[in-house]
């Protein structure tokens, strides 16, 4: 990165946290939470939907400079890379992909997954094992392999620079946020769910506790959530954990820029085929 793009993470930057779908639709829709960073406190400004496509699309093509932390893989295991012949370098083999389409690309996942003795179908990259996150070949339960194929397209056409791994606009950075991650740091206990019977008082003391957490930088990353109050209590009432998530990873993409370039704290020589995930030592 050359002087004049790393001036530009010395100003204002806008953080963006993203709870990413495979599949937007009104009732599950992509949710960005949006902020900034100050000191070491990340300020929540704004939650927002996504219904469709073209909405998450508008929100990556707003200009920067915005750092966004995102829930989903960008990258695929280097091992299944070469087991697969696909393309070695990342925006070729996300083109690759996309020229798959998504039938085909599920279907060569289904079908690689067979050749892999049992007990050991999925192969990982090298920060799914400590961070405990999906193989990003994982189609259901949940479909990670899905979300690689959506959104990494997305933050290619869009000309954003994912860190490490792909250089475009110098002011639109992409970091892969989990925010599962950082709450287990908090807590283990389940504060989500999708079903109605599981949106139980349980799981929404759950979020309060993590919620709270975070407004007093009582977790690994050890940045202060701050915001408006009304706001705080939207994530806690959103029994879906959503916008929770999408919270979580805003706190991720702050520790990023915290970070600063070139690398934005991912770990040092990673493999940029496969990707790292904010936050993980």
């Amino acid at each position: 990165m050359n002087k004049d793009a790393q001036n530009i993470w010395s100003g204002q930057v806008r953080l963006i946290g993203v709870d990413f779908t495979s599949a937007p639709r009104a009732r599950k829709p992509i949710t960005v939470a949006s902020g900034h960073l100050s000191g070491h406190c990340v300020f929540l400004e704004s939650l927002e939907t996504c219904p469709d496509w073209p909405a998450f699309e508008a929100v990556l093509a707003r200009p920067g400079p915005w750092l966004g932390g995102f829930d989903f893989p960008f990258g695929l295991p280097r091992e299944a890379v070469l087991d697969l012949g696909w393309p070695l370098e990342w925006a070729a083999l996300i083109r690759h992909c996309t020229i798959l389409g998504r039938e085909r690309f599920r279907t060569i996942l289904d079908e690689y997954r067979q050749t892999r003795p049992a007990g050991q179908r999925y192969a990982h990259r090298r920060t799914d094992l400590p961070a405990r996150s999906h193989s990003p070949l994982k189609l259901v339960n949940p479909p990670v392999g899905l979300m690689f194929f959506e959104g990494t397209p997305r933050l290619l056409e869009a000309d954003v620079t994912v860190a490490g791994m792909h250089c475009a606009d110098p002011a639109r950075v992409a970091v892969e946020a989990y925010p599962g991650l950082l709450a287990r740091s908090i807590t283990l206990d389940s504060y989500k769910s999708d079903e109605k019977r599981k949106q139980t008082s349980v799981r929404h003391e759950a979020r309060k506790h993590i919620a709270v957490a975070l407004r007093e930088g009582a977790h690994p990353l050890r940045l202060r959530l701050a915001g408006d109050s009304a706001l705080i209590e939207q994530i806690i009432a959103d029994a879906s954990g959503d916008l929770l998530d999408a919270t979580l990873a805003l706190v991720q993409a702050g520790w990023s820029l915290q970070a600063g370039p070139p690398n934005f704290g991912l770990q040092d020589g990673f493999d940029p085929l496969e990707g790292w995930i904010a936050g993980l030592a």
